[in-house]
């Protein structure tokens, strides 16, 4: 009987230790799986942090451009009436109440124009220059040996820009 005492104590220590194997290797397993899961929570809170940061510079940027730019419509709208103003300008008066006028047509427009070059609206340099068609639209080509090829001979119309961005650009001729 003491021998199957001893085999009973002995099964049941070997089923326990069957058990106590069983229950570590499933808590190896589960440790496993919770670190894969904190991982992969990591991971996405990196992405998500990372996707944060680029959205905010990019609303950044289009923030500064809106700054940069809010103008632009306005400017759009006001240079026609700034080439009329000089069209009128280049008239020929007589008479005193005609020259005063005139004179007073001056100040307005350099008031005009000393406004929108205080926006950052700047003239197109043009004539003398070498043709840019990102700057220039060429209208004519001239035979001219007094300038070099691919330079701007003419100003037809002025061009202008908002500070680095063509608003219009320069109706030109240039030598071939």
């Amino acid at each position: 009987m003491e021998e199957n005492k001893q085999e009973i104590i002995d099964e049941k220590d070997e089923a326990q230790n069957e058990e106590s194997e069983q229950t570590v290797v499933e808590e190896t397993d589960e440790l496993e799986q919770l670190r894969q899961e904190k991982e992969e929570i990591n991971n996405r809170l990196l992405r998500l942090q990372a996707d944060y940061d680029n959205f905010r510079r990019r609303t950044q940027k289009e923030k500064e451009a809106d700054r940069k730019y809010r103008s632009q419509s306005l400017v759009e709208e006001l240079i026609p009436a700034l080439d009329n103003f000089e069209r009128a300008l280049q008239v020929e008066v007589d008479g005193d109440a005609a020259k005063n006028f005139a004179d007073g047509m001056k100040m307005v427009y350099d008031q005009f124009k000393a406004a929108l070059e205080k926006e950052g609206v700047e003239e197109i340099p043009a004539k003398g220059e070498e043709f840019d068609p990102h700057m220039h639209q060429a209208i004519m080509q001239v035979e001219d040996e007094n300038y070099e090829s691919n330079i701007v001979v003419e100003e037809l119309q002025k061009g202008y820009r908002l500070k680095d961005r063509v608003i219009r650009p320069s109706m030109v001729k240039v030598n071939q």
